[in-house]
């Protein structure tokens, strides 16, 4: 396989020079993060289309480059039916729950739970949080690892530790067009694809233990995308950056087809990739440890005689992780400061200065980041990367989501009910995302005929499981798959919808059984904590009240 040339490490070394300068300007001599405000929300003087874009990169990171192309050239093109939901979940999220965080204005969206459910719920959410964002965010330093790894002699722990400290311390369309060059046209690649068995978008199936249908592809990334972009706190700080509502809802509209756009055109990356491995499938043939090392390996093998260009595409990887881990940094970083660190202040010290908050955020950070690089050497236990990353999301965003739509929908429900539900929720949704075994992930047909090699059977090791391989043939010698318990066979499309249900209806049962039996803390509330279509109700009927009031006061 080819090599990255000099040429193409200077590209790299460019990028990240540059990257880290930036960061090291604004924190030594660059005039701002003079307070946690400005460091964290930019003192709210945001524009709509840059924090859009940051919507759209926070979570559309290397994990997507490396793993949604790779998705559709093992499974096919059903997962495109995802944007869809990402389309309906948008108004949802900019109408019902945005509202809500802008009239509070403050930059840890946790600061609501604690006024809606008290300091132990909030407490006990922001610690969910802080492990979710951790795993994540492994998996986000493990990608570019992996693309070195298959362009490079560079280790897998030698990237993950040189990435990992220049985000702490601080591309997909040419391979449709190369592939195009290669294959004579769009429409061949389309063909190769079909022939392949690459093309599905109909599969309507019920069955939950199907890994991509309509139904859960639908249901599952409409509740995913509320957890990301409704109650999440990297998203929520995002659009507190902007001055005011109105503007931070047009950039969470402008965010949605811009991340449609990429995740459609990744799509189709997988397809056209395809098209040059379909006779020769590269993990058969031993020339990459992963099937998300497919993009990488193409980019080698089209582009090397290039000088420069593999190296550009290397640098987009690692500018997608950089994107990515320095705002989830950011955020573990206001989170541990805002819920942890001020509490037990004020109560040994009294309130935290503004310089003194600020000296701390950036320790916070230092460490955050650290941690994040040794979380990352788990990652490689955790599958595909994207099915790891939208797993990580759903088993613990599913009961986050639940939580905070049971605080802005749900007037009765109080912390009793928020606590048993969101734990008891959290404790299932890891059970069922994480325990083992799991069966095999089935991928379709790939063929060894163009291959040089002359053995018809390969062995590889994927995921800790020792797979066989035949030239048309995948098979496994694992049990079948319903022999494995049913919760663990179902899709991880579903962890987020099952969470979200779990969490509203153990909370909304809890809640009723203490207010009507157990004299719970049930307590007039302030409506601002309410989503704008259960506070107009609540307000109509207090001013109902208060005029039924009047009007029984002037008949006394």
């Amino acid at each position: 396989m080819a090599a990255l040339t000099a040429a193409d490490y200077a590209v790299i070394g460019v990028l990240i020079l540059i990257s880290s300068a930036i960061g090291m300007y604004y924190w030594l001599i660059g005039g701002r993060q003079k307070s946690t405000e400005e460091y964290f929300m930019a003192n709210k003087s945001m524009r709509v289309i840059p924090v859009a874009i940051g919507l759209m990169v926070s979570y559309l990171s290397a994990v997507s480059l490396l793993g949604v192309s790779s998705e559709n050239y093992l499974y096919g093109t059903q997962y495109a039916v995802i944007n869809i939901s990402y389309g309906v979940a948008t108004p949802f999220a900019a109408y019902f729950y945005l509202p809500v965080f802008f009239r509070l204005d403050n930059m840890s969206a946790f600061e609501y739970l604690q006024k809606r459910f008290g300091t132990t719920t909030r407490l006990i959410a922001s610690f969910a949080f802080l492990l979710q964002l951790l795993l994540y965010t492994g998996v986000v330093l493990y990608a570019p690892a992996l693309a070195l790894e298959a362009t490079t002699n560079i280790s897998r722990t030698a990237s993950v530790i040189g990435l990992g400290l220049i985000c702490t311390f601080y591309s997909t369309i040419g391979v449709i067009v190369t592939a195009a060059i290669h294959s004579g046209g769009l429409d061949q690649i389309w063909q190769i694809a079909r022939e392949g068995s690459r093309l599905e978008f109909d599969n309507i199936s019920p069955d939950p233990t199907v890994r991509h249908t309509w139904w859960n592809l639908l249901l599952g990334g409409f509740f995913t995308y509320l957890s990301l972009y409704g109650v999440n706190q990297v998203q929520v700080q995002r659009l507190l950056t902007i001055s005011n509502l109105a503007a931070a809802q047009r950039a969470l509209w402008w965010s949605w087809p811009m991340s449609s756009i990429m995740s459609l055109t990744l799509c189709f990356s997988g397809l056209a990739i395809y098209s040059k491995y379909y006779k020769c499938d590269p993990l058969n043939e031993g020339r990459i440890s992963s099937n998300d090392q497919l993009m990488p390996l193409y980019v080698m093998d089209t582009l090397s005689n290039y000088p420069g260009v593999p190296g550009l595409f290397i640098a987009g990887i690692f500018s997608a992780g950089l994107s990515t881990i320095s705002a989830t940094i950011n955020s573990l970083a206001a989170v541990i400061l805002q819920d942890y660190i001020k509490p037990f202040w004020r109560v040994r010290n009294g309130a935290l200065s503004a310089t003194t908050s600020i000296i701390i955020s950036k320790v916070l950070a230092l460490v955050v980041g650290l941690s994040c690089v040794g979380v990352a050497f788990l990652a490689q236990f955790l599958g595909g990367l994207l099915q790891a990353a939208l797993t990580i999301f759903g088993v613990v965003g599913g009961p986050m989501l639940g939580l905070y739509t049971l605080g802005m929908f749900f007037p009765s429900s109080n912390q009793k009910g928020a606590i048993m539900g969101f734990v008891l929720s959290l404790m299932f949704s890891l059970w069922i995302g994480f325990g083992q075994p799991k069966p095999p992930i089935s991928r379709l047909n790939v063929s060894t005929d163009g291959c040089e090699f002359n053995n018809t059977t390969m062995y590889h090791e994927i995921d800790g499981k020792s797979l066989i391989y035949s030239n048309l043939h995948y098979e496994n010698q694992l049990e079948e798959e319903e022999s494995y318990f049913y919760l663990y066979r179902i899709s991880y499309m579903w962890y987020c919808p099952l969470g979200f249900l779990l969490t509203i209806i153990t909370g909304w049962i809890v809640s009723w059984i203490t207010n009507c039996f157990l004299k719970g803390d049930l307590i007039e509330i302030d409506p601002i904590l309410f989503s704008p279509i259960v506070a107009g109700r609540i307000q109509k009927r207090k001013e109902a009240d208060k005029y039924r009031n009047t009007i029984t006061l002037n008949k006394s």
